[in-house]
């Protein structure tokens, strides 16, 4: 895997694109049946879904067999990096390439201190319960509610949230005091419509019971290499002929009429950022023997869930 860095026009670090190769299909791997999701973890099933349509949510099951790829991070390690958002997204790239269990596979990716999520806190509430507004409620099952949340990029864990005097949570508590609190790994999966968290939900538990902001780091899909070129070259052409558009405006009606880079400039920018970090869709994989298999596996993992009308 190939880890390049992301700056800002003005220099400032951004985040990591991830040159992944030679993985085919991921461990931590979306299958999909007809209205069914499955995320199996090394052939262990990890979450099932069913879609409600239409399209109005995902009702969910969790079967606690989900385990991080990330091995524990140790308390000198996190006092070293001291809260450090560059350092920790190259750590977790190290071993997001040499663990089993990720969500990795063949194309480009895009590791960022900047989930969107940040930027819904309208209301400017206090951190404990703006991100406990943010977690999807339910254990083992529960509700993506794509009718109330659509767009808000909510937050699903795969495995129940520890509670604030858990020890793990207690130890993590001190760091989130202190400022060295390691980030969330979080990966955008644009089928659930919401973020699932890859490793570090002792450590949101901490930083919703010290009512701090944590660290986050999302993980999400991004534009191949093709592609992010011919956007490139698209959004310069577009640029150019905005530029020209204006200059054409000027010779008519005179000076007066601005040159265009102050409208055109902004939209290059973002244009620009879109071919080179945005999102692409999550990948899945039909899921061999299709619905049947689905009810099979949801029948042995979730015993009666897939009979209360959620299937």
């Amino acid at each position: 895997m190939r880890r390049t860095n992301l700056t800002e026009p003005d220099g400032t670090w951004a985040g990591l694109t991830l040159d992944v190769r030679t993985r085919p299909r991921p461990d931590l791997c979306l299958r999909t049946a007809p209205h069914r999701l499955l995320l199996t973890q090394g052939g262990d099933p990890v979450l099932l879904g069913v879609v409600h349509p239409p399209a109005s949510g995902v009702s969910f099951f969790r079967t606690d067999r989900y385990r991080s790829p990330v091995p524990p991070l140790r308390a000198h390690k996190a006092r070293a990096y001291g809260g450090s958002a560059e350092r920790w997204a190259h750590r977790f790239a190290e071993l997001l390439a040499s663990s089993p269990g990720t969500p990795l596979h063949d194309g480009r990716w895009v590791l960022s201190p900047d989930p969107r999520l940040r930027h819904w806190n309208h209301g400017r509430r206090e951190p404990a319960e703006y991100w406990s507004s943010m977690l999807i409620d339910g254990h083992p099952d529960g509700y993506v509610d794509w009718y109330l949340h659509n767009g808000s990029w909510e937050i699903l864990p795969l495995r129940s949230m520890p509670d604030a005097d858990d020890s793990r949570v207690r130890a993590y508590r001190k760091q989130a005091l202190d400022g060295t609190l390691p980030p969330v790994l979080l990966w955008w999966v644009s089928g659930l419509d919401c973020h699932l968290i890859l490793d570090g939900h002792a450590r949101l538990a901490a930083a919703i019971a010290e009512s701090v902001d944590p660290g986050l780091l999302e993980l999400h899909r991004t534009v191949p290499d093709d592609e992010a070129d011919a956007e490139t070259r698209h959004a310069v052409s577009a640029y150019e002929a905005e530029l020209t558009r204006f200059a054409e405006l000027r010779v008519l009606h005179g000076p007066g009429v601005p040159d265009g880079a102050e409208f055109a400039g902004p939209a290059l920018i973002r244009r620009l950022d879109e071919a080179r970090t945005g999102h692409r869709p999550t990948w899945a994989w039909p899921l061999p023997g299709g619905t049947k298999e689905w009810d099979r596996i949801a029948h042995q993992t979730a015993g009666r869930w897939e009979h209360d009308g959620l299937s």
